[in-house]
């Protein structure tokens, strides 16, 4: 992957549809309508869709559901996205949407939950609720994270989807609600769901590498007691979601999605280092467990991921240097009580 030389590049990267993507979409049924498409990653991924829908020859929509398009991001996407601006915590907002067969429900809190948790649990577990029971006869696929599951051993593949949930702090704690409320839907009216159990998705401008990759630039100590993770290029976490439609039944189904290595933060900070001519200085030691994600179901049944963790960490250093524009919101991976 060649660096990247300012946002506009970005996003076009992150929503440029591939191949498959555009054969997925060309098998679509009709609207796809993103819920809380205002976040880090619906700009790119309503794109990416809107592209892909377009590549095929298709005429449906994606229809962006969001508060505030302040920066009017989605307006610039083109023709084939509508977008909708409303308080999805509002119950009765939801009777003025649209119906589409295909949702895609990305709306959630994280950063702040700790300071206000009746708003962490309302996003992350009532809203969840009206909106699988308004969708109730839409196949779904429903993000959530793999803060669900516990720490697990740093020399294991990581928690399957197998493993039994055991979040750890309120913020994981409401996403796993969240995801119960689109179960017990599943359940009650046969909604065909999809649970997306993506952990640190990476965009340049905010990620676990942007956060590893500032203490080296400005030489602060970087913690290593959780000392591996998981990450996908959000570009390719957009192509799963647009090609996971297929996946979705009932009772709900769950996929991990993150990057298929265990990368070590140690070794991420030297890559680091090396490309800047800069020592990386250290603290802590490196635990024995870490929130980590076996994506081993997803390479099978999606294939595997086209950007590797050493063309994210290039990308992200020449951003990084060159004073690239980041969101200010570091994931706070380190923290091991769930407190975000």
């Amino acid at each position: 992957m060649e660096a990247i030389a300012n946002e506009n590049e970005l996003e076009e990267r992150l929503s440029e549809p591939s191949g498959l993507d555009v054969e997925a979409a060309a098998a679509l049924d009709g609207n796809v309508i993103v819920l809380g498409a205002g976040g880090k990653m619906g700009p790119s991924l309503v794109g990416r869709m809107a592209r892909a829908i377009q590549a095929a020859g298709k005429k449906h929509k994606v229809i962006a559901v969001l508060r505030q398009d302040a920066q009017g991001h989605f307006q610039r996407l083109g023709s084939g996205v509508e977008v909708i601006e409303t308080d999805l915590l509002e119950p009765k907002n939801f009777d003025a949407l649209p119906d589409a067969p295909n949702v895609i429900f990305m709306a959630g809190r994280k950063f702040g939950s700790t300071g206000d948790q009746p708003l962490t649990w309302a996003t992350n577990a009532w809203m969840p609720g009206l909106a699988a029971h308004r969708f109730r006869s839409s196949r779904t696929i429903a993000f959530s994270t793999g803060n669900v599951y516990p720490f697990v051993a740093t020399g294991s593949a990581g928690a399957n989807e197998e493993t039994p949930p055991a979040p750890i702090g309120e913020y994981a704690q409401s996403a796993l609600a969240r995801e119960r409320m689109f179960e017990y839907c599943s359940n009650r009216y046969h909604t065909p769901v999809l649970l997306f159990r993506l952990n640190y998705a990476i965009d340049l401008r905010y990620g676990v590498l942007l956060d590893i990759g500032e203490k080296v630039f400005r030489g602060e100590p970087v913690d290593v007691t959780t000392g591996y993770v998981n990450v996908i290029w959000q570009g390719d976490a957009n192509s799963y979601c647009l090609r996971a439609f297929p996946l979705c039944g009932s009772p709900a189904r769950i996929l991990n999605v993150t990057g298929p290595e265990t990368t070590s933060v140690r070794d991420v900070a030297e890559r680091f280092g090396a490309l800047w001519n800069k020592k990386p200085v250290f603290t802590g030691k490196e635990a024995a467990t870490a929130l980590l994600s076996d994506s081993s179901r997803c390479t099978e049944l999606l294939g595997a991921v086209e950007v590797s963790v050493q063309q994210m960490v290039e990308a992200t250093a020449h951003w990084i240097a060159r004073g690239g524009a980041t969101l200010g919101k570091p994931t706070k991976f380190e923290r091991r009580d769930g407190a975000f």
